[in-house]
């Protein structure tokens, strides 16, 4: 994002320790969520019963969610921090890579309407996982592919979609995926984005903002 070049490129691409992390703060800088400007649902929930939640980060949080959003079966998105050390960040914050967060996408879904095997296919296919902390010219931590999983059942799709997309990168000649795949108790909580981050691209916001969707342009093989 624009905001990044402010804070200088490969600086920014070492993990910061939890000794060195920001202090953040006790209080959200989302204190009271509107509903999602596109479903009208709410992005914090409750949600209908039976509905899942998976958390991917895959670059730019603006553009990854509505990639989302617009899939058949999701219930509700919103965007946050996870995977860092400092509570409650501000965007500011994460940005100088010192909360060690990255950007990332709640996806609320009905299972019944949109399998876990969809959602890691659209995943892998719209942006690159071999990047290591960037996506094209966005560079930093922040920036970093990963998936949080919240049930067993998402567990075990991440990992064998991740292992067939890595085979099929590999006989291209890409490099190894750098992808960070972790339990969502493990990495920690999701700090919902400020209010502005919230389907930043939406009709009702900035429908012509900026996206980032660096590829590899390797389809996830479907099956025969």
């Amino acid at each position: 994002m624009i905001f990044d070049s402010l804070f200088g490129g490969s600086a920014k691409t070492t993990m910061v320790s939890p000794e060195e992390a920001l202090p953040g703060r006790e209080s959200p800088v989302l204190p009271a969520p509107r509903p999602h400007t596109v479903l009208g649902t709410s992005i914090t929930g409750p949600w209908p019963e039976g509905t899942r939640v998976l958390y991917l980060a895959m670059g730019c949080f603006w553009g990854a969610e509505e990639i989302y959003w617009q899939v058949p079966g999701v219930v509700s998105t919103a965007v946050g921090y996870m995977g860092g050390t400092t509570p409650n960040p501000t965007y500011e914050e994460v940005c100088t890579a010192r909360t060690g967060h990255a950007e990332t996408v709640l996806v609320a879904y009905d299972p019944a309407r949109v399998s876990e095997d969809e959602l890691l296919r659209i995943f892998w296919e719209r942006h690159d996982p071999t990047q290591g902390f960037r996506q094209g010219n966005d560079v930093g931590t922040q920036y970093r592919s990963a998936v949080y999983w919240t049930t067993p059942e998402q567990e075990k799709v991440v990992r064998e979609t991740a292992e067939v997309y890595g085979r099929v990168l590999a006989e291209k000649g890409y490099d190894p995926i750098t992808t960070e795949l972790r339990p969502a108790a493990e990495a920690g909580p999701f700090y919902y984005a400020e209010d502005y981050h919230q389907q930043y691209l939406s009709p009702a916001k900035h429908p012509h903002g900026y996206r980032c969707h660096a590829t590899t342009g390797v389809p996830y093989p479907t099956a025969a």
